[in-house]
């Protein structure tokens, strides 16, 4: 579904700066061409701004703060690696990776992974990932989290096939591995299910606002970024059954998770928020929230847990 909004918006606002060209093209050609260049890097400020907030807000959190060099170069890694993601893989490659748990002769034995992304994602994101699973020939799915704008509630059961399925490839829990929003989704899917814990390896998350995140609370409308919003119902409840069951197991409540977080998230901020009390909190500094997933040390040290 995103695949398809992202091409319509993109031949939507490739017709209008045509329009724009051909009625001015008779008397003001270069003041067409460059009011249709400020359109176009209208998103350089704008993404600017958000790194802005970021670091004000940052300001108070415990975790170290960054120099503004490294905001800096934050930012610009930032707006190279959202046009990877957003004006080529996530519309026109979601699917050049499909799932590979196939083969269940060559995948046994070998333990799998599940990638989820995160909020106005698809599958898409992940395609650095998959091809690296690929060409180490684990067995990998990357989840589509729809309805897109829905409850983070609704994502379980495309959850929980996807982990049934790998599990039946290769006889392992697999490894899961989360972008954002979704290292919530999987922690919805665990509350779901009291054996949940059991069946799977380990979950990584990169950049999840586990306690929610400034940005939501001013800026997102959308049911699951409403979820997301800091000290929300609906977060303050996870944390509760979470707590709860924990308890009643006599364990501790975030054992099987590992977090990267960094001090430059554009989107999840303040960067503490993506940690978890008693998890294995992994800084990683100068990264933002997009580039965060893609940073080699993330990729290594999350391979070393298969």
């Amino acid at each position: 579904m995103l695949a398809r909004l992202l091409i319509f918006v993109y031949l939507c606002f490739a017709l209008l700066m045509a329009l724009l060209v051909w009625y001015f093209a008779d008397e003001y050609l270069v003041e067409a061409l460059i009011g249709v260049a400020g359109l176009s890097l209208l998103i350089v400020p704008l993404s600017l701004l958000g790194f802005l907030l970021a670091a004000r807000v940052n300001r108070h959190d415990p975790a170290p703060r960054a120099s503004g060099w490294r905001w800096l170069r934050a930012w610009w890694g930032e707006l190279i690696q959202m046009g990877r993601v957003f004006a080529w893989r996530q519309p026109f490659r979601a699917n050049a990776w499909p799932d590979e748990m196939a083969d269940a002769f060559a995948h046994r034995g070998r333990r799998g992974v599940l990638l989820i992304h995160g909020f106005m994602c698809n599958r898409g994101f992940w395609s650095p990932w998959a091809a690296h699973l690929s060409h180490h020939k684990h067995a990998f799915a990357a989840v589509n989290l729809e309805p897109l704008f829905g409850s983070m509630d609704a994502y379980v059961p495309c959850i929980d096939a996807a982990i049934r399925q790998l599990t039946q490839a290769t006889g392992l829990p697999p490894l899961v591995v989360c972008h954002s929003m979704g290292g919530l989704a999987i922690r919805a899917w665990l509350r779901a299910d009291p054996a949940a814990a059991s069946q799977v390896h380990h979950v990584v998350t990169i950049g999840t606002p586990h306690y929610g995140t400034w940005l939501a609370a001013r800026f997102s409308l959308a049911v699951n970024g409403r979820q997301m919003r800091q000290h929300s119902r609906w977060l303050l409840q996870l944390e509760q059954d979470e707590l709860a069951r924990a308890r009643d197991l006599a364990q501790a409540p975030y054992r099987l998770f590992t977090c990267f977080y960094s001090n430059c998230d554009n989107i999840v901020f303040p960067a503490s928020t993506a940690m978890l009390p008693g998890a294995h909190n992994c800084l990683v500094p100068g990264l933002a929230h997009v580039a965060l997933a893609f940073e080699p040390a993330v990729i290594a040290e999350t391979m070393a847990k298969i």
